[in-house]
């Protein structure tokens, strides 16, 4: 749908994006999509998740390049006056 026309029907817009994304274009090549909140979230966490997990592998490498070993989570949880 052109920008132009998205302008005058967004409330229709946003109605029919429940169902399926709206692609909004300028001239005929796609700029924008409107798609419901719910469907958007779901891709959302778990793009986050899969950043957590490259972050705990790349953690895990640099260690094993240092030739460090990695400090266990109960001198943390002490050294941080988190143990019980």
């Amino acid at each position: 749908m052109a920008l132009t026309d998205a302008r005058a029907r967004l409330a229709s817009i946003i109605d029919d994006a429940r169902l399926e994304p709206v692609y909004l274009t300028r001239g005929s090549r796609p700029v924008a999509a409107v798609i419901d909140a719910a469907q958007l979230q779901e891709p959302l966490e778990g793009a986050d998740e899969l950043a957590d997990i490259r972050a705990v592998e790349a953690a895990w490498e640099e260690t094993a390049a240092l030739g460090e070993e990695p400090i266990p989570r109960h001198a943390v949880k002490r050294d941080l006056g988190l143990a019980l």
